[in-house]
């Protein structure tokens, strides 16, 4: 097991090898609807800097959010939509979690007496906060009225994810389909999907990806079994928000088999919630 990845604390980064490295952000799917009866053009700009606002100022005072953590896009085909169906969707990234982090403050010794599991129940605590501070809310541009929805995805929320692969496991466990019953199965597999294939490249070498590399980063998460690497060609087939700006071709999606589940799990634990970034 990576001790590593055991203790990792909820707000750190993970260093990884090849100048990559984990950073722990939250992301939020957003959805706009119309909350009045108007039909006017959806302007995304106007949207965008309405709800920065909102967000930079009081009561949730985000003052370190930066534009490019907060993308709105109109959706097509307005006229075919329902009333209550979304005009708009948005992803949100809040990248400087830095305020969570317990020892900050001159003479805080709280650091040394709160544990990893204590400080992932705080980030819980204050992100479904947040989401319900947001979710909801009512944006008046111009005297038109959006109402927003705000969702974390699946793929950020660990404890709903386990959840969901213990119960998995558990029906295929009394399953009459299980040729071989009363013997438990866990998981112990991981797709990483829509990484850039050079960050996984030999350098001055090819801009594809080398197994040799990404044996190397993922060897950090934990023992690995067996790897495979291929170009992620699907992403243009699902264009939805949780790939968007990603380009067919450029990309490739990883399977890394490790050899225990606690390595698995903890290296679920440490790839949920944070983005892949290069040096």
């Amino acid at each position: 097991m990576s001790a590593a990845t055991a203790t990792l604390r909820p707000t750190e980064p993970f260093p990884l090898p090849s100048g990559l490295s984990l950073a722990r952000r939250l992301k939020l799917l957003l959805s706009f609807s119309r909350a009045d009866l108007s039909v006017s053009p959806v302007d995304e700009w106007q949207l965008k800097s309405a709800l920065l606002a909102f967000l930079r100022n009081p009561p949730l005072s985000l003052s370190l959010l930066q534009d490019s953590d907060l993308s709105v896009s109109r959706l097509p085909d307005l006229q075919k939509r329902r009333r209550d169906d979304p005009v708009a969707s948005g992803i949100l990234y809040v990248r400087d979690l830095s305020f969570l982090r317990p020892g900050n403050r001159t003479g805080d010794n709280e650091a040394e007496k709160m544990t990893p599991e204590q400080e992932e129940k705080k980030y819980s605590q204050w992100r479904s906060s947040l989401v319900e501070k947001l979710d909801g809310i009512d944006l008046n541009l111009k005297g038109v009225m959006y109402r927003m929805s705000v969702e974390i995805p699946a793929s950020d929320d660990f404890t709903a994810m386990k959840k969901s692969w213990e119960d998995f496991y558990a029906s295929e466990l009394f399953s009459t389909r299980n040729p071989v019953r009363k013997i438990a199965k866990r998981p112990d597999t991981i797709l990483v999907r829509g990484v850039p294939s050079r960050w996984f490249a030999e350098t001055r070498i090819s801009s594809k990806a080398s197994t040799l590399v990404t044996h190397t980063i993922f060897s950090a998460l934990g023992k690995i079994r067996t790897l495979n690497i291929s170009n992620d060609d699907e992403l243009e087939e699902k264009k939805d928000e949780t790939n968007k700006g990603l380009i067919s071709g450029l990309n490739c999606k990883v399977w890394v088999q490790f050899e225990s589940y606690d390595d698995f799990h903890n290296a679920m634990k440490a790839l949920c919630g944070r983005s892949l970034e290069k040096d």
